[in-house]
């Protein structure tokens, strides 16, 4: 549920990213802002799929509100993720915005045709990462109703 809906104060976020790095940062800027949200982090596309099918230890894991998705991910693609979340009539309602250093054509328009929610470049300078992943928060979770 999201946070501006049936009072609602608390977002789950699946974010898949196999920087650490970037994970972290993702992790401050969030903490930086006012929006109740749980973060879960996981490493890898098969992971993610193991977290949304709530398999092996993930059993407990809770149906995310959205997912921050990276494309080039160890064990499975994020454009194999994508579009197996975007195929499914379990997940498919699931906004995924696509957080990723690549700023191909391609794969901006790869993820569109399957469906993304929005495509974002991440920033290489770090205020600019931090300033970028607050407002995907301020808009994905303040303004924005989710399903």
């Amino acid at each position: 549920m999201s946070a501006n809906k049936k009072g609602i104060d608390n977002v789950d976020i699946l974010l898949v990213e196999d920087n650490p790095a970037d994970a972290r940062l993702t992790q401050e800027a969030f903490k930086e802002t006012n929006v109740r949200s749980t973060l879960h982090v996981v490493r890898d596309g098969a992971e993610a799929m193991e977290f949304l099918r709530r398999n092996g230890r993930f059993a407990n894991a809770p149906r995310p509100d959205m997912i921050l998705l990276d494309l080039n991910l160890p064990k499975k693609d994020g454009r194999q993720v994508l579009a197996e979340i975007k195929n499914s009539p379990e997940f498919k309602s699931i906004p995924i915005v696509i957080l990723t250093t690549s700023n191909a054509a391609e794969d901006i328009q790869h993820t569109y045709n399957h469906h993304a929610n929005c495509y974002i470049t991440k920033p290489a300078d770090l205020d600019r990462f931090m300033d970028v992943v607050k407002q995907i928060e301020l808009f994905w979770l303040s303004i924005v109703q989710l399903p």
